[in-house]
């Protein structure tokens, strides 16, 4: 029941993105990314470069190689430009004020992709469009608490210590497993989202429990440590996927041939595909100038071995 309230939540989010689609005016959008770590924000770039060719956009972009002054000089660079509106996936979420102040002054939208700025006017940007991080807990702890009935000892393993994914992914999930008495997080340990981090983790995880068949779950805040804890836990002699209940986040392809093989039992989509979000809110903003909610959330679809064989 609670796993199809919130799936249908996600429902409701596609359908109120969708609506707003509008066919592409001639227009010129600048779009300063993040830089191209990992496997999800390369597929991103692609994704927004190929759907703006779609949609006719003038799409004028700028790598900031994870740093802010980048970021900080592509966004002067755009308004020298006079470029119609500004999408901007923030390195880190302070210090924007200034630089968005001189595009409001310049009379040029600013919209802010995947991650959130923190400023003092929030009229300095028009919305935030992304995923919602805490959604995605949400879903990974549902779907463990309808399969395991309500009664399962989780090994949790987190995200990089004070990123935004990981610091609401664990809310989110510890929202829905706190309605269950028999379920609790026994074990959490931060394995910064890569493959080799989740893989330690486990490794020493497995040496230092005494009965592993008390455990029923692993919780990874991204698919990249799932993968490695599986390693882990094949190395092991342990069958991940059947003695243990195995959720994680992002859905990445190698995830989706883990899940179809078995060793994975699901992933909670962070999709990278997004332009077909991102644009029609950014081209309907240009053409009315209508006032948009301050966040439009991106929806995360929950995937499951059945649904990664089709």
């Amino acid at each position: 029941m609670i796993l199809n309230k919130l799936l249908g939540g996600a429902v409701v989010g596609a359908a109120l993105l969708l609506a707003g689609s509008t066919s592409a005016m001639a227009v010129t959008i600048g779009f300063s990314q993040v830089g191209d770590e990992g496997d999800w924000r390369p597929a991103w770039t692609k994704d927004m470069q190929d759907e703006a060719k779609k949609e006719g956009i003038d799409l004028k972009f700028a790598d900031a190689q994870g740093k802010e002054e980048e970021q900080l000089k592509a966004i002067r660079a755009f308004i020298a430009q006079k470029v119609d509106a500004i999408i901007l996936a923030p390195v880190v979420v302070t210090g924007w004020d200034k630089v968005l102040e001189e595009a409001k002054a310049a009379g040029i939208p600013v919209f802010t992709a995947d991650r959130d700025v923190d400023v003092k006017d929030k009229s300095l940007f028009v919305t935030r469009i992304s995923a919602d991080f805490n959604l995605e807990g949400k879903l990974a702890g549902a779907w463990l608490a309808q399969a395991s009935k309500g009664t399962c000892n989780i090994v949790e393993l987190q995200g990089t210590t004070g990123a935004a994914p990981a610091i609401e992914r664990k809310k989110g999930f510890e929202a829905v497993i706190s309605q269950f008495p028999a379920m609790k997080i026994v074990k959490t340990q931060s394995g910064d989202f890569t493959t080799e981090g989740g893989k330690k983790v486990m490794e020493a995880f497995i040496k230092s429990t005494d009965n592993l068949k008390d455990i029923c779950g692993v919780f990874a805040h991204n698919d990249n440590m799932q993968l490695g804890a599986i390693q882990a836990m094949k190395e092991a002699g342990l069958k991940p996927g059947v003695d243990f209940k195995m959720v994680s986040v992002d859905y990445v392809p190698a995830m989706k041939d883990t899940l179809a093989k078995g060793d994975a039992n699901a992933s909670v989509e962070l999709r990278s595909a997004i332009g077909k979000y991102i644009y029609p809110v950014v081209l309907q903003y240009l053409k009315d100038k209508k006032e948009l909610p301050k966040w439009i959330v991106i929806p995360s679809d929950l995937h499951t071995a059945a649904t990664a064989q089709n």
